[in-house]
């Protein structure tokens, strides 16, 4: 394992804020993690943070603890018929190297979440999503390490409890299980998913004739689509899309609409809500493109909060996110909740001399 002391995030996420970790660690097998919570990591600070590829990740400040970093890599098809395969990736794989393995294999199944940023074992974390398909689609199973009995732990699908950027693992599970692999159920004869309009309606002017698409060539879509919407995180910092979309009951959609700003795109959503944009309902406050300091809308995506000078601060971060709640609320009398994890940190930096 490797272990670093008072270490900048600001290249160890893609949001690229200025703070410190008072250490991280990166750990390359199950048996090095479990070694962390024996007499190999008593001298590490508390408390432990286990963190993906950081791209979902907003720093509050300078965090106290050790954030735990897998590097467990690689996968293994561990079946496969010739119409399906049953495919296991391990937690620190690339989550975009693995769509991109799958697509090539004529796969089925995750090529609408590519170029997320991130790693496997945090894309089953936070059930990524996109272009109508979920992470949790695919998923059949996650094997985990239980940080109480250091025994390891495998989840069905269903234990999961996947939602809408939801799982078992941010709710009741979290801080007691780590994930170190994922097995995915990926198919030959599926076929794409294309609930979602734009890349359905960009597929057929493209190729004309669905019946013959790989998922190579959903992936190239997605890809193209993505980077018309959405900045590249080596050239502009963010957390990708910063907010959930709201679901909302009839009666407050139908307040919206009745406010004379145009169609209001909806979706149904479980338990008879309807679910709303987030983009819409920020672009209608005015933050489309706004700036506050260092930190600001993306002009492209109000979903995306974003780091415009490479300096942002994360007190510059929460308040823009504050200010956009609060606007949102008082004009639209809608909760927004943030995708992007907040990871606790404290004030003032650690070293007083950095």
């Amino acid at each position: 394992m490797d272990i670093f002391r008072d270490i900048d995030l600001r290249d160890r996420t893609t949001f690229g804020i200025s703070a410190r970790a008072a250490c991280w660690v990166d750990y390359h097998s199950e048996d090095e993690l479990r070694s962390l919570f024996g007499p190999d990591g008593a001298d590490l600070p508390r408390p432990f943070f286990p963190i993906g590829g950081g791209s979902n990740l907003v720093p509050t400040g300078d965090f106290p603890g050790t954030l735990l970093h897998s590097c467990i890599r690689g996968g293994e098809v561990l079946e496969d018929d010739g119409d399906a395969a049953l495919v296991e990736a391990g937690a620190g794989e690339p989550w975009d190297e693995f769509v991109l393995w799958a697509c090539r294999k004529g796969l089925w199944g995750v090529e609408n979440l590519s170029l997320i940023p991130g790693d496997v074992g945090a894309a089953a974390v936070q059930n990524i999503g996109a272009y109508g398909s979920e992470a949790g689609d695919a998923i059949v199973s996650v094997r985990c390490l239980d940080v109480k009995t250091l025994s390891p732990r495998t989840f069905t699908g269903a234990e999961c409890a996947y939602g809408y950027r939801e799982s078992f693992f941010k709710g009741e599970g979290k801080g007691r299980y780590i994930v170190l692999s994922v097995t995915f159920h990926l198919s030959r004869e599926n076929g794409p998913t294309l609930g979602y309009k734009h890349l359905k309606d960009t597929l057929i002017s493209k190729y004309g004739d669905l019946e013959s698409l790989t998922p190579c060539d959903v992936r190239e879509t997605v890809i193209a689509i993505r980077r018309t919407k959405l900045p590249d995180p080596a050239e502009i910092g963010s957390a990708g899309s910063y907010f959930r979309n709201p679901c909302v009951g009839e009666d407050r959609y139908e307040a919206i609409a009745a406010m004379g700003l145009g169609d209001v795109p909806h979706f149904p959503a479980e338990g008879g809500l309807v679910k709303i944009p987030a983009a819409w309902l920020i672009e209608k406050c005015g933050f489309k493109g706004a700036r506050r300091g260092n930190v600001g809308v993306y002009e492209k995506q109000p979903l995306v909060i974003i780091n415009a000078t490479g300096e942002a601060t994360p007190g510059e971060v929460l308040a823009l996110e504050r200010e956009i709640c609060e606007a949102v609320k008082a004009r639209f009398g809608v909760t927004l909740i943030p995708e992007a994890e907040h990871l606790p940190g404290v004030q003032p930096t650690l070293n007083q001399s950095k």
